[in-house]
């Protein structure tokens, strides 16, 4: 199975929260990332750039460690560039859906790598666009793949 990420799973198996709450989301994506293990992940470049960020602004990590652990994200998994095709798919999704630009590149990245599931807590939970469906790892009722992939039932403990 091919599993896209977007920014916010990466932030959370990273472990950076802004509310207590974010606890059980932290200890989640780390099962969903331990897990996906034999999997393909897929990840946009421009997702990474966004991890960076918030790896920096919000996890108050510096510059250079931010980068080491970016890095190690991107030896990990197959990266699609935001190029022609991929950007003009993202502007498509923004006319046909109203979709953010940013999470349009995410999800038209990961029809590019012919991914089954995008994992993203910002899309519409089950929204499927050419072959892809959206799922939120973190919500009631993801995907059953999602469920199957961690041996079982999924739970925000």
């Amino acid at each position: 199975m091919r599993l896209a990420f977007d920014t916010n799973v990466m932030v959370y198996a990273e472990g950076v929260r802004q509310v207590n709450a974010d606890a059980a989301k932290c200890a989640l994506a780390v099962r969903l990332v331990d897990r996906s293990a034999a999997e393909t992940i897929v990840l946009p470049r421009q997702a990474l750039a966004e991890l960076h960020t918030v790896l920096v602004r919000k996890g108050a990590v510096t510059p250079a460690e931010a980068s080491r652990r970016v890095r190690l994200w991107a030896e990990n998994s197959m990266l699609v560039d935001t190029a022609g095709a991929v950007f003009d798919a993202a502007l498509d999704l923004c006319d046909a859906h109203r979709l953010q630009i940013f999470d349009a590149i995410i999800l038209a990245a990961a029809v590019e790598a012919r991914c089954d599931l995008l994992l993203s807590e910002d899309l519409q939970d089950g929204f499927a666009w050419r072959g892809v469906v959206v799922t939120n790892p973190f919500g009631t009722a993801p995907d059953g793949r999602i469920a199957r992939l961690l041996g079982g039932a999924r739970t925000l403990r």
